[in-house]
């Protein structure tokens, strides 16, 4: 197990929301906190620091009046260290490959795959076919509904029809070459992790998994390790 760091940016500043909250309407998220500092500053800090594998996350969609800002910031960050971070957020088919060539080692797909509840398999080839699938990171970010962990889309908003099994874990690795996973329900809270998810990936584990979500003490990082 490793630590991996990352980046979140919304309405064009670096912050730590609670993920759960997060809305395209007004670009609203309850907000932990706000950076004074841009995205680069830290993407430097993670190069110093050896820190490979970061997420760089833009959290406004492309209608957004921040959007540019946001996009502006993370383009900034995967220049301050090259090949060193993952970017997510709005990446499909048409500018998968601008931001690989931006500096991003790999990009990272949700909502373009997952569309109408189900899976996309004609836009998961045509990714894999633009970008090969040594750089894609396939975002199966979940929440909990009628005891059940569904993989949720637009930045968490959304339920598919997709539940996170070890059956669809093996069926998109081989498109994949790492996933990551946020407890949505538990993203930003620190108030602990979502066992159960832990205990599908930690089991499973055939690809790189990256966890992400309601870490808030080290006996939460021990757990993960175990």
């Amino acid at each position: 197990m490793r630590f991996r760091p990352c980046i979140d940016i919304h309405n064009g500043k670096v912050k730590q929301i609670i993920g759960g909250s997060l809305r395209d309407e007004q670009d609203y998220a309850r907000e932990n906190f706000v950076s004074a500092r841009n995205a680069d500053y830290y993407a430097e800090k993670y190069r110093q620091d050896g820190l490979d594998g970061g997420h760089v996350i833009m959290l406004n969609p492309a209608s957004s009046p921040y959007y540019e800002e946001t996009r502006r910031q993370a383009l900034m960050a995967l220049s301050a260290y090259p090949r060193g971070l993952q970017i997510g957020g709005g990446i499909t088919v048409q500018n998968a490959a601008f931001f690989l060539d931006a500096g991003a080692s790999h990009v990272i797909v949700t909502s373009f795959v997952f569309q109408g509840g189900t899976i996309r398999y004609d836009h998961l080839e045509s990714l894999v076919g633009k970008i090969g699938k040594e750089h894609l990171v396939l975002d199966l970010s979940c929440r909990k509904k009628d005891g059940d962990y569904y993989i949720v889309t637009d930045r968490w908003q959304g339920f598919t029809q997709v539940r996170l099994t070890e059956q669809i874990l093996n069926e998109l690795s081989s498109y994949c070459d790492e996933f990551l996973i946020h407890a949505a329900d538990v993203e930003g809270k620190a108030s602990g992790i979502e066992l159960e998810v832990v205990r599908l990936l930690g089991s499973w584990g055939k690809i790189p998994v990256t966890y992400a979500g309601g870490v808030g003490s080290i006996e939460d990082l021990l757990t993960l390790k175990r």
